[in-house]
């Protein structure tokens, strides 16, 4: 379920958990919350799933809540296991791989967009 606000004075709330769900095919992503500052985003990914190499113009923030990631920038690797978090700055090349069923909080810019985000897996 998406939520959102444009100046409204109640807070936002999602749950990164309900109504997971996983594909065989590719990593699902899905809108978790969008507020006048950034947007939250859910991917879940099966072991072995990969968001291939990909850039923002954008910075993002990307934390691990259940799993394993791999996440490459330069050809080198950060593993971000549960709790684990990094930011990178937009224009960086960067890559996802799921070392095991895992479930990744994505916090991004006001400015960018799901759509985007979802085109990486095509």
């Amino acid at each position: 379920m998406q939520f959102s606000s444009t100046q409204n004075a109640k807070p936002l709330a999602a749950s990164f958990y309900k109504d997971l769900t996983f594909s065989d095919s590719s990593a699902v992503i899905t809108s978790m919350l969008e507020s006048s500052f950034g947007k939250e985003i859910r991917i879940a990914f099966k072991e072995g799933q990969v968001m291939k190499e990909h850039k923002t113009k954008f910075p993002i923030t990307v934390m691990t809540l259940k799993g394993c990631i791999e996440f490459t920038v330069n050809g080198e690797v950060s593993v971000l296991k549960e709790g684990d978090i990094i930011a990178l700055e937009g224009g960086i090349m960067h890559e996802l791989k799921a070392t095991k069923e895992s479930v990744v909080w994505l916090g991004l810019h006001k400015g960018d967009s799901i759509n985007r985000v979802k085109a990486v897996l095509k």
